[in-house]
C-alpha cells in the first residue's frame, strides 16, 4: 500500500505540474493573442488600410497564435503534436486545392484592397464588363450598370485583365469627331467649334482644347475636336457639345456630308 501510495503522489506530482503549466500557457497564450491583435490592428488602421483587410488579417493572426498556443499546452501534457500537426497539413492542403479558385478570388480581393486600384463611387470598367463600384468584398466585387442594374465579379477576374478607371482623375478629354464638306471653308469651321467651346463653362480654359483636321476622308473634311472638362461634367458636355455642333453648323450653313461620319468618343 505505501508503494502505492507513493506512486500516485508522484504521479501527482508530475501530471499535476504539467497540467498546471499546460493551464498557465493557455492563459498567457491567450492574453499575448488578445494584446498582439488589438496591437496589430492599431497599427494596421494608422496606415489607412481598409476596414474590411484589417478584420479579417487580425481574426486570421489572433487564431494561429491561438492554434499555436494549443499545441505548445498539449505538447507540455506529453501529447505527440508532429502527428497532429502533419494531419492539420494535410488537412489544410485537402482543403486549399478544393478551394483554390475562392482562394485565387480571395488572394485578389486582399491586393485590391491593398494598392486600391479604385474605390466604392468610381466608374471602371473590368472584368468585361463596366458600372460604378458599389462594393468591394474579400471575393466579389459589385457594379451597378448605368441601366441600373447589380452586377458582381469574381475578384479574380477583376485582377485578370486591364482595369480602367474613368474616375480616378478630376479632368478628362472629350473626343468628337466631326466633319463637313470639302467646298465649306476651314478657317470658318474652326470658328464655329472654338466658338461653341468657349461659350461653355464647363470647359476648362487648362489645359486648352485641341481643334484641328484630323483626316482628309473619302466624303469630308473631319475635325478633331478635344475640349477638357471635369469628371464629373464628361457625359453632359459630351452630349450638349455635339447638339450644338449640328445646330451652329446648319445655322452657319456649314455642310455635314451624308451619311454624316460618325462621332465618337475616344478614351485616351
Amino acid at each position: 500500500m505505501d508503494q502505492i501510495g507513493t506512486r500516485i503522489q508522484e504521479l501527482i506530482t508530475i501530471y499535476g505540474l504539467k497540467i498546471i503549466a499546460a493551464i498557465v500557457i493557455l492563459i498567457v497564450g491567450c492574453i499575448v493573442a488578445k494584446w498582439i491583435r488589438s496591437v496589430f490592428g492599431r497599427l494596421l488602421r494608422k496606415r489607412n488600410v481598409d476596414e474590411i483587410l484589417v478584420s479579417f488579417v487580425v481574426s486570421l493572426t489572433y487564431w494561429a497564435i491561438i492554434a499555436f498556443v494549443i499545441i505548445a499546452a498539449l505538447g507540455q501534457l506529453g501529447v505527440q503534436t508532429a502527428s497532429f500537426i502533419a494531419v492539420v497539413g494535410a488537412a489544410g492542403l485537402a482543403i486549399g486545392l478544393a478551394l483554390q479558385g475562392s482562394l485565387a478570388n480571395f488572394a485578389a480581393g486582399v491586393l485590391m484592397i491593398i494598392f486600391k486600384p479604385f474605390k466604392v463611387g468610381d466608374y471602371i470598367e473590368a472584368g468585361g464588363t463596366a458600372g460604378t463600384v458599389e462594393g468591394i468584398g474579400i471575393f466579389t466585387t459589385e457594379l451597378k450598370s448605368p441601366d441600373n442594374r447589380k452586377i458582381i465579379i469574381p475578384n479574380a477576374k477583376v485582377t485578370s485583365d486591364c482595369i480602367t478607371n474613368y474616375s480616378a482623375k478630376e479632368e478628362r478629354r472629350v473626343d468628337i469627331v466631326a466633319g463637313v464638306s470639302y467646298k465649306d471653308d476651314l478657317d470658318k469651321v474652326r470658328k464655329v467649334l472654338e466658338g461653341i467651346l468657349a461659350e461653355d463653362d464647363r470647359i476648362l480654359k487648362e489645359p486648352a482644347p485641341t481643334i484641328g483636321v484630323v483626316e482628309l476622308g473619302d466624303s469630308s473634311v473631319n475635325f478633331v475636336v478635344r475640349p477638357w472638362v471635369k469628371t464629373a461634367d464628361y457625359w453632359n458636355v459630351y452630349f450638349a457639345t455635339q447638339e450644338k455642333i449640328k445646330k451652329r453648323f446648319d445655322a452657319e450653313g456649314i455642310s455635314i456630308p451624308f451619311p454624316q461620319q460618325d462621332v465618337y468618343v475616344h478614351n485616351a
